[in-house]
């Protein structure tokens, strides 16, 4: 990466903070998000060619309100504030700032009143997302409106000697339907910026810099065959080669044949040195009449690292580092300035937990990257297409998809059901629009009739989900040829399930997984 060609993002605390960033990095302009108290000598020395000061959930006249300091507004650096950001460039300008009579909350229509760099090409009037209760009252001195709303006078302002600009609403957000087009409006047409973030150079200088800092010590990696832990696999296998040693844990919760294809790709495809841990039994036992959900996730998570550990200790003398699949997002969070929307790292990205004996050095080479991101590294790297655009699979298992109690007979029937659902799902032209899909085996059973004879047998439910982050999702409309033929093949090649449903329920109020 060109050190002197990215963005920072300042963060106070916005729940779609990270929507700026992905947006950015869409445009192949680089950007980092960095807390909003950062020293301003350590920003100028990072030297980043824009400043975007983010949204936030704080009023800039509260007493604890997050501030950044005064001197970054000195640096020369061109600025954008977003909501939050653009209330606190003015209030650092000696406006005023105020709370409204009402919020504004959802669409508007914004009018553009001023020709801007930061408009360059935007529809007249456009579609724009507010949401803000505090309002700019009056226009900084030296500055200028560019934009209005009927409810927000002072929409988009800019002070173009200064380089600094402020919008009122949301760019970042999809519900903005021109606001990559502001983005990148500022960041190429003001901060000069150059788009050259590639995941070529990525994958290039990772290798590079991962060969310096290990040197001939060797790694080893928790390979789940997720995307994540995969793409690690392949770029840290690429990097030292037979100093990488993955461990994989097969709970017996797992798809079917999905043991038999990861041995294949990273053992025998690649070469790489893979230890596979059959403990199937072994989780079964301890989920031996265990139905609640949170209970089987504790069960679970803690007979990983038990497991993992003891393969961990056996290495741990030829080992010095612990290779985690741990991505920006996760990065982002820990960090978070204010709590934000999730102030801890999610335990099922990383290997979490291990014994104070095994003091690996730590070693995360996507900790710059977003999901998408990820999936395009592992293209760069030839992973298989079944690899890269594997669905999220949660860190249990099957064990959240089967409802109530846990046993060998209902593992067999979710995985046979499943992989139905995969297969006609992945024959759709269009099965890349299908953002998560699979099969659920409820805790019920119905009366049916098969042939002759009467059945009362189990239900299978079908969950299949459109979405762009998991935070929210819509489900998806399945045509009913393909519904069909899940229906039919589940009832007639799966033993013991009579009846198939569909789940037509959306995120919020519904979750995506059902436990």
């Amino acid at each position: 990466m060109d050190t002197s060609n990215w963005i920072a993002i300042l963060d106070f605390g916005s729940q779609v903070t990270q929507l700026i960033a992905r947006r950015i990095r869409e445009g192949n302009i680089y950007c980092e998000i960095l807390r909003f108290d950062i020293d301003p000598d350590e920003l100028k020395e990072r030297n980043p060619k824009g400043i975007i000061l983010s949204g936030g959930p704080c009023s800039v006249n509260e007493t604890n309100s997050p501030h950044c300091s005064n001197k970054i507004f000195d640096l020369g650096i061109p600025i954008l504030g977003i909501c939050y950001g653009l209330q606190l460039t003015a209030q650092k300008f000696n406006s005023n700032v105020k709370t409204g009579k009402k919020h504004e909350y959802g669409k508007a229509l914004m009018r553009i009143t001023k020709d801007s760099l930061l408009f360059k090409n935007i529809s007249n009037p456009s579609k724009v997302w507010m949401s803000h209760g505090d309002k700019v009252t009056k226009i900084p001195e030296g500055f200028e409106l560019i934009a209005e709303s009927d409810n927000c006078p002072i929409a988009a302002i800019q002070n173009t000697k200064l380089n600094i600009y402020g919008v009122q609403f949301h760019p970042e957000v999809v519900h903005t339907p021109e606001g990559k087009k502001i983005l990148m409006n500022f960041a190429l047409n003001i901060c000069k910026c150059v788009e050259d973030w590639e995941m070529s150079k990525f994958v290039e200088s990772s290798i590079k810099s991962i060969k310096e800092y290990v040197k001939e010590e060797h790694v080893i990696l928790g390979l789940s065959g997720g995307v994540d832990s995969s793409v690690v696999a392949a770029i840290l296998h690429k990097a030292i080669g037979n100093q990488l040693h993955c461990v994989y844990v097969d709970n017996g919760l797992m798809r079917l044949n999905e043991t038999d294809e990861i041995k294949e790709l990273f053992e025998n495809a690649f070469g790489i040195d893979l230890h596979i841990i059959n403990a199937g039994n072994l989780f079964l036992n301890k989920l031996n009449g265990v139905s609640d959900p949170e209970k089987k996730r504790k069960i679970i998570g803690s007979t990983f690292i038990d497991v993992f550990s003891e393969k961990a200790r056996e290495l741990s003398k030829s080992v010095s580092f612990l290779a985690q699949g741990t991505l920006y997002p996760d990065v982002i969070e820990s960090i978070s300035p204010i709590g934000g929307p999730s102030a801890t790292i999610k335990s099922h990205h990383n290997v979490g937990g291990l014994p104070e004996d095994l003091k690996f050095k730590l070693i995360e080479p996507l900790r710059e990257l977003f999901k998408d991101e990820v999936r395009l590294v592992g293209k760069e790297l030839n992973l298989p297409d079944y690899v890269v655009n594997r669905q999220p699979f949660p860190g249990p298992g099957l064990a959240v998809r089967i409802i109530g109690d846990i046993t060998s007979e209902r593992i067999h029937i979710l995985q046979k059901a499943d992989l139905i659902v995969r297969e006609e799902i992945l024959d759709m032209s269009n099965h890349l629009d299908v953002w998560q899909y699979f099969a659920v085996l409820l805790p019920i059973r119905s009366v049916g009739v098969m042939g002759d004879d009467r059945t009362y047998d189990n239900v299978i439910t079908v969950r299949a989900v459109e979405s762009l982050d998991g935070m929210t999702a819509d489900w998806f409309k399945l045509p009913y040829d393909v519904m069909d033929k899940i229906s039919n093949r589940i009832i007639n090649e799966v033993r013991g399930v009579n009846r198939v449903c569909y789940d037509i329920s959306s995120k919020p109020p519904s979750t995506i997984e059902w436990e």
